[in-house]
């Protein structure tokens, strides 16, 4: 145990013993634990990790002074890596898109390969001994520790305004509105689409002006803005890619804790993964409700015609692989994985 958790275990032995209003008063002393996430109070993340942290306060028993922040009242995700290597904050659940920028091997996900697959595939690859070499190498490029197993956001899927998309053949010369990445843009060029980067705040402004014809996004994202009143009326089910969260600590307070008060947090952490992931889903399928009860359709591609599809992607994946910056060697490894699946 190094000497900064031997003062903390110091500390909570003394706080036991003193009277309340000592021990109200030495409580200050104890460490800040603030957790920050973006979404807002009805976002499923949100709710998850919220359900986190109050489990947390029950587990530690007061041993740590644990406030969690939502809303982006603390910082936006993608402002919240700088902030928890500069102190500002303890813990954060950004998503793989943000987390790319620093370390690119995250982005192995996005590549061809991975078109249309099941959550069950990226599962198998992040639950193996190559899922914790990525958690190593996220450890390593940004200094925090990867807590536990990454949460869902969902499938993103391309939707159509004021037209159909039936089938990939339809997608051809389509203006495809993405958030942004290297992989989103290269994937949608090789179906034949042409990706355009829009900010989500003036995406409305171009689709009235009919400068775009379809976004790629999840069903729960399209039902927080109703998109089906600026035209969304369909949606075709190809699973371009399936977005998740990191839930990342700082190195500088991590290592402050007692391994017992480590363990918890991991246990913790871990004991919520299944329910997170099973609340992203329902979320996902109640939004897609949502979406058909207001005349949005769903096409669905056959499983012979998404794997036509991604082996038409895959001789553009070492393009991808070279661009993204990803490391070859992983990529070849998590390639021979799903292989044999």
């Amino acid at each position: 145990m190094n000497r900064s958790a031997v003062i903390f275990s110091i500390l909570f032995s003394v706080l036991v013993f003193l009277a309340p209003a000592d021990r109200e008063a030495t409580a200050n002393l104890l460490p800040k634990m603030r957790i920050s996430v973006e979404n807002t109070a009805s976002h499923f993340q949100t709710q998850a990790v919220e359900r986190f942290a109050e489990q947390l306060k029950t587990a530690l028993d007061g041993r740590i002074d644990v406030h969690f922040f939502s809303n982006a009242r603390m910082f936006r995700d993608v402002d919240v890596i700088r902030a928890l290597g500069q102190g500002k904050v303890e813990m954060a659940v950004p998503g793989t898109w943000h987390i790319t920028r620093y370390v690119p091997d995250v982005g192995v996900f996005l590549l061809p390969v991975f078109y249309g697959r099941s959550a069950q595939d990226i599962y198998s690859i992040l639950d193996s001994p190559m899922g914790k070499d990525l958690n190593a190498r996220i450890e390593k490029a940004l200094n925090f520790k990867v807590i536990g197993g990454w949460i869902d956001l969902g499938y993103a899927h391309l939707f159509g305004i004021h037209r159909q998309i039936r089938q990939h053949e339809d997608i051809s010369g389509l203006r495809i509105r993405v958030a942004g990445g290297i992989a989103n843009k290269l994937r949608i060029q090789g179906l034949g689409g042409n990706p355009m980067i829009i900010p989500w705040p003036d995406l409305p402004e171009h689709i009235q002006q009919g400068r775009v014809d379809a976004v790629l996004t999840t069903y729960e994202t399209v039902q927080s803005a109703k998109l089906w009143e600026m035209g969304v009326t369909s949606v075709f089910e190809d699973r371009q890619y399936f977005p998740q969260y990191i839930p990342l600590m700082r190195n500088s307070f991590w290592n402050r804790l007692p391994n017992e008060i480590q363990e918890i947090i991991m246990d913790t952490w871990k004991k919520n993964i299944d329910d997170s992931r099973t609340l992203a889903a329902d979320s996902q399928q109640q939004a897609k409700a949502q979406l058909i009860e207001n005349k949005v359709s769903v096409f669905l591609p056959e499983p012979e015609q998404m794997e036509t599809w991604r082996n038409r992607l895959l001789p553009l994946q070492d393009g991808f692989v070279d661009q993204l910056g990803i490391d070859p060697v992983l990529f070849r490894q998590i390639e021979q994985v799903l292989s044999e699946q």
